[in-house]
């Protein structure tokens, strides 16, 4: 039944997350009732379980609804016997959460403290609004130092998207593909010299993934075997390397927020709309699909703009 439900969000590409979470918590759901298949069960049951996360296991909102969207998905498009409504149902109630987000001078003192190439992935993250995701598996080919643009290729939510590049990062980041365009070079020299790429694009463009234009930007200090054939690709660096980098510098510079590498892109939207940028630009600019997730941003930037206290005119 996984395996299925693996080849149905494939087919509606779903990106790899979404389908090993939604692989996580259709096991969760069968194991709290006993191992039980779904098609013994019901409405009931699931919102028994839905009940049990909220109570017992005490989730957040989101994180009880994409335990719902799970097992809605399973029941609908795996079992094609769609699920009534859960009349029952306890919700866990949404709360509104202010992002951490550093100022200026903040961002100025950690990126201070980072160097090479995770401080280049820093920078991008923090000068282009790019989720980690999204740098980390950034190609060659989607950065255009001409016009200053970097694309982003099937991200969150399978979207595409455009937004810009820095003008300050245009000399390192060309400095940084020279050297990506030795390491291909030497790589292509041993037999290896491949990028990973989906199936159906190998096979449309078979070539593709030994030029260098669809190498990663930020590729993996190791090679590995890469489909059936065995042949050593580069994949793009893990998540893990600028995260713990970034956690490094945080703590060099003296800053005590709780934060992580995604506040910079919270700080980037916040200081655009502190400096006038509409919010329907930093929504482009962000990938958002509702104007109300950008929206959170003016919260924040109310928060932190200067405001004179009443205690300072007494």
């Amino acid at each position: 039944m996984l395996d299925l439900l693996s080849i149905v969000c494939l087919r509606r590409h779903f990106s790899r997350s979404t389908e090993s979470a939604y692989r996580y918590w259709v096991r969760q759901f069968v194991l709290f009732h006993g191992k039980r298949h779904p098609k013994d069960m019901g409405p009931g049951e699931v919102e028994a379980f839905l009940n049990y996360l909220a109570a017992v296991r005490h989730v957040s909102a989101s994180t009880q609804s994409q335990a719902l969207n799970a097992i809605v998905f399973l029941y609908g498009e795996v079992l094609n016997h769609p699920l009534g409504r859960q009349g029952n149902l306890q919700r866990v109630q949404r709360r509104l959460r202010v992002p951490v987000v550093l100022t200026t001078d903040e961002v100025r003192s950690t990126l201070a403290q980072m160097q090479g190439t995770a401080r280049l992935m820093a920078e991008l993250i923090y000068g282009a609004g790019r989720r980690i995701h999204e740098c980390v598996s950034l190609r060659v080919k989607d950065i255009d130092l001409a016009s200053r643009t970097l694309s982003i290729r099937n991200s969150k939510g399978s979207k595409d998207r455009t937004t810009v590049l820095p003008v300050r990062l245009v000399s390192p980041l060309q400095q940084h593909l020279l050297r990506i365009a030795t390491l291909h070079r030497d790589d292509t020299a041993k037999g290896a010299g491949l990028a990973s790429m989906p199936d159906a694009l190998v096979r449309k463009y078979p070539t593709a993934s030994a030029s260098l234009a669809w190498q990663y930007a930020f590729p993996s200090a190791s090679l590995r075997p890469w489909g059936s054939s065995g042949r050593q690709a580069r994949w793009h660096t893990s998540d893990s390397t600028i995260q713990r980098a970034f956690k490094q510098a945080i703590r060099r510079a003296g800053i005590t927020k709780h934060a992580s590498i995604h506040c910079l892109r919270h700080s980037f939207a916040t200081h655009l709309l502190a400096a006038g940028t509409d919010i329907r630009t930093i929504q482009l600019l962000l990938g958002h699909r509702s104007l109300q997730t950008t929206m959170i941003y003016t919260h924040v930037h109310q928060l932190t703009r200067s405001v004179i206290s009443p205690f300072d005119s007494l």
